[in-house]
């Protein structure tokens, strides 16, 4: 954990940089130093079949979804929330120039019950 999880409409996808993003976002989690980087994972799904709004092939959508483990307090999560979605949204700022596109973020915090992970790649950054 994190885990950032971006969906996307497939019409974006010649015109994004995916690596440019993750990268930007994993250095800002590792700057608050509430995250492991050994733990951070980003990935991108291109979504084929979708509809935006009325349907027009020129509209399309982008979500981002930031998955957290337990035990951060309120203010942490919010600072992160608006930098995460700063960064977002600044990154897409040349889609949005030139096209219609929804853009919404969504942070997640796993409950501690229901969360189970296995990850031997930790003792590299250590």
């Amino acid at each position: 954990m994190p885990h950032f999880i971006l969906e996307y409409s497939s019409n974006l996808h010649e015109k994004l940089a995916f690596q440019t993003l993750f990268e930007s976002l994993h250095k800002y989690l590792v700057s608050t130093q509430a995250f492991p980087l050994g733990g951070i994972r980003s990935r991108a799904i291109r979504c084929q079949d979708y509809r935006v709004a009325d349907g027009r092939e020129e509209f399309a959508f982008i979500n981002l979804n930031l998955k957290i483990g337990p035990g951060r307090d309120m203010a942490l999560k919010k600072e992160v929330a608006d930098q995460v979605f700063k960064i977002f949204c600044d990154w897409m700022e040349p889609i949005t120039k030139e096209d219609y596109c929804q853009i919404s973020f969504e942070m997640t915090e796993l409950d501690p019950v229901l969360k189970f992970n296995k990850n031997n790649i930790h003792s590299l950054f250590k």
